[in-house]
């Protein structure tokens, strides 16, 4: 598979009838917190439709839509939450109807402690969203714009807590890295980055009563740019959508700690 960033994908040629030509790149543009499960479903997709490439821009929903909708040449949009999504309807840059294909909630993550640590500072007791909240307490979130900054916004309502973060990032995976760097005492990110293979020894996860109380659910269509990148784009990204949707797609995805849609 290609990581790529917002480059424009090869045209390529049509696809025969075993399978697409060697060049054609399919460039996805997905929420940040789906990083290590579509990477995953890539290799499956890639196997499915041999000489197709997928090309992946991973980024908070946010900043993918400001891009879709300044022209940024992707075939399919995977947003981490349906505002998002209907910013990219509303201006008609959808080529099919957005689908729901996972949920996801936040959950409360601290440095993790490992023998033979010497903490550069006494780190405080953390094992709720209100002693995060604590004069200081070093905590980081998202941006409000950013889904997982507005599902704290929301989480920390609901549980009648006033937030004081330190910083508010641009995605759910910089948030985990201030807290696994150990610049943070404590960060608010989506539980399947919590359970992610890079953050599993770094982070304790700490649970939160009200959890559901902000369920982020994640849309993905195919965008209208998919016919301008070439005749066999929209076909190629309709087919990964649906193959998010299968249940090959979905093993994955519940395997990586996503709820159903």
């Amino acid at each position: 598979m290609v990581l790529a960033g917002c480059s424009a994908p090869s045209s390529g040629t049509a696809p025969s009838s075993g399978g697409a030509a060697a060049s054609t790149t399919l460039t996805v543009f997905a929420a940040a917190s789906l990083g290590d499960s579509f990477e995953e479903l890539a290799e499956g997709f890639e196997q499915e439709n041999p000489g197709v490439e997928v090309a992946y821009s991973f980024a908070g929903s946010s900043s993918l839509a400001e891009q879709i909708l300044a022209g940024a040449p992707a075939d399919v949009f995977a947003s981490a939450d349906e505002p998002n999504m209907d910013t990219v309807v509303a201006a008609g840059e959808n080529a099919g109807e957005p689908e729901a294909f996972a949920t996801n909630v936040l959950t409360l993550v601290t440095p993790a402690e490992h023998p033979g640590d010497t903490p550069a500072h006494h780190a405080p007791d953390i094992t709720s969203l209100e002693d995060a909240a604590a004069e200081g307490v070093k905590l980081v979130v998202c941006a409000p714009q950013v889904p997982c900054g507005h599902a704290a916004l929301t989480l920390a309502e609901d549980a009648g807590v006033e937030l004081t973060p330190v910083s508010e990032e641009s995605s759910v995976t910089d948030v985990l890295g201030k807290v696994t760097s150990g610049e943070a005492d404590a960060g608010l990110v989506y539980v399947t980055d919590a359970l992610s293979a890079g953050a599993r020894e770094s982070v304790t996860a700490i649970g939160l009563e009200n959890a559901d109380s902000a369920v982020n659910t994640y849309p993905i269509t195919v965008l209208d740019a998919a016919a301008e990148n070439g005749p066999e784009h929209p076909e190629l990204a309709q087919r990964f959508v649906e193959y998010v949707l299968s249940e090959d797609g979905q093993s994955v995805l519940e395997a990586d700690g996503f709820g159903a849609p």
